[in-house]
């Protein structure tokens, strides 16, 4: 059991920190490659896009290749993508290869939450799920601190050279640990490339909408307004085609399943603060307190660090209590954090940001562990990895949703109150007009009381989106009683996906 969960685990850790490690080391990347800003931002997007459009089909492609094969398979596309990642020499070099990285990453996340949940008897998946949500969960954390470190000691493409000597042992003790389940079995027919083009065009569009819309100013953009309706359009016909085809590619008839539904409907508010929260936190961290990247990273690790020790707690509490109580406390918890974070103000340090980093690193374990067991327990087996592929995707567009809504709330939040605030910089401010009469210099004057309007704008800006993410996990914790309440470890039964 320990090698089984040790090669899984490799092959998930690369693939969840090469999610976020390179967004620390894009400016190195652009200034070695001379790319653009708006060039070198397609490394991390094109990484996202190939990782949606395979997760939704880790079902079919398991049953297609056989679990060992189609594991080996996709940590030898990852190594082999990360080592031509790093021998890139120019932008579009380097994204086509993130692409393919992409897709093997996108795999070995769903892959290997399904090969632990499986191993693990009904009484110890709680444990499992612990195990999985260290990678998980604080991979997407500890990546920016690694990329921070590489980026300052040394060159950028060692963050993808560090995967190469991993992808090998995984790849190695795949072949001799991981075995294929004989319930799973050969798709009933081939592959159904409409509904594959459907699917692609869809999922691929919505990502680039939630990545690039703020970007490209949302419906100003003829882009965004006609990828928006390619979205709608392909996946209502993807799940209309699928919802009707006895052997569908992707078994969306799983949502009849309420407490998986219900589980992924959470998964969505989770993945709108891990991802959502851990964008926003290092922009707070170097736009306003003016951190660097290695310090960025040391600022978000205690939250990686509680996750880690909490993760197991809730593992073994998975048996013992409601998991229902265990998913409420984590959002409420994670809401008292952001909440907490949100009376930050520009001369915040390290140990104002440890404490509420801390609670809110706690929450996650307490939140995940619980709604991966509860959503995936009355999962059949032989079914087992098309759930993991949704539910993956889902939480990975959530994530998505999280970060277009934070960011697009940041920046109308500053706008609009950098106006309330430049209105009242006026000769009838006692303290405005203390400051021109005293200042020798009424240019600069001026430019200091523009620098001070920014600034105090932007941190009222960024504690507004603190304090709305702690009312939308707030408003979360009612969905919990959307789940059923979990049968005694040992007795879980089994719902077909159809």
């Amino acid at each position: 059991m320990f090698l089984i969960t040790l090669t899984v685990m490799l092959g998930l850790i690369m693939a969840i920190i090469d999610s976020s490690i390179v967004n620390v080391a894009l400016n190195n990347m652009a200034g070695n490659l001379g790319a653009t800003t708006d060039e070198i931002s397609w490394v991390a997007t094109g990484y996202i896009l190939a990782n949606v459009i395979v997760m939704p089909l880790n079902g079919w492609l398991t049953a297609l290749l056989g679990r060992k094969r189609f594991y080996a398979a996709s940590l030898t596309i990852f190594t082999l993508a990360s080592l031509m990642c790093g021998t890139a020499r120019d932008v579009w070099t380097l994204v086509a290869w993130r692409i393919v990285q992409g897709l093997g990453g996108g795999a070995l996340q769903p892959t290997a939450q399904a090969i632990l949940f499986e191993s693990y008897p009904p009484e110890r998946r709680g444990s499992a799920m612990a195990i999985f949500g260290l990678g998980a969960m604080v991979g997407p954390a500890i990546g920016p601190t690694l990329g921070g470190y590489i980026v300052d000691n040394f060159d950028w493409p060692l963050i993808f050279y560090i995967n190469i000597p991993i992808g090998i042992a995984a790849f190695f003790m795949t072949l001799a640990f991981i075995r294929d389940p004989s319930y799973i079995k050969k798709p009933e027919r081939g592959a159904d490339w409409i509904g594959l083009g459907a699917m692609t065009a869809g999922i691929a569009s919505l990502q680039y909408v939630l990545e690039r819309g703020q970007r490209e100013d949302w419906f100003s953009s003829a882009t965004i307004v006609i990828l928006t309706i390619v979205a709608v359009v392909g996946l209502a016909f993807f799940i209309v085609r699928e919802l009707r085809d006895p052997y569908p590619m992707v078994n969306l008839r799983i949502f009849r399943n309420p407490t998986f539904a219900a589980g992924n409907i959470i998964g969505i508010v989770s993945g709108f603060g891990l991802f959502g929260l851990n964008l926003i936190l290092p922009l707070f961290f170097q736009n306003v307190l003016r951190f660097d990247a290695w310090e960025t990273g040391i600022a978000l690790l205690p939250g990686a660090i509680a996750t880690a020790i909490s993760m197991p707690i809730a593992g073994r509490l998975v048996n013992r209590l409601d998991a229902r109580a265990e998913i409420a406390i984590g959002l409420m918890m994670f809401a008292v954090g952001a909440w907490w974070m949100g009376g930050f103000d520009q001369y915040a340090g390290f140990w104002d940001i440890f404490w509420p980093r801390v609670l809110q690193g706690f929450a996650l374990g307490f939140l995940f562990v619980p709604l991966s067991t509860s959503t995936l327990s009355g999962i059949a087996r032989g079914a087992l990895a098309n759930a993991t592929g949704i539910y993956t995707l889902v939480r990975q567009l959530g994530g998505s949703l999280g970060i277009a809504i934070l960011e697009l709330i940041e920046i109308r939040r500053e706008d609009y109150v950098q106006q309330m605030l430049a209105a009242n910089v006026n000769l009838h401010n006692s303290h405005v007009a203390s400051l021109l009469q005293g200042a020798s210099n009424h240019a600069q004057a001026i430019q200091t009381l523009s620098g001070i309007v920014n600034q105090n704008a932007t941190v009222l800006a960024y504690d507004y989106v603190f304090r709305f993410s702690a009312l939308l996990f707030l408003l979360a914790v009612p969905t919990v009683f959307l789940l059923r309440r979990p049968a005694p470890a040992g007795g879980v039964a089994e719902v077909p996906a159809e």
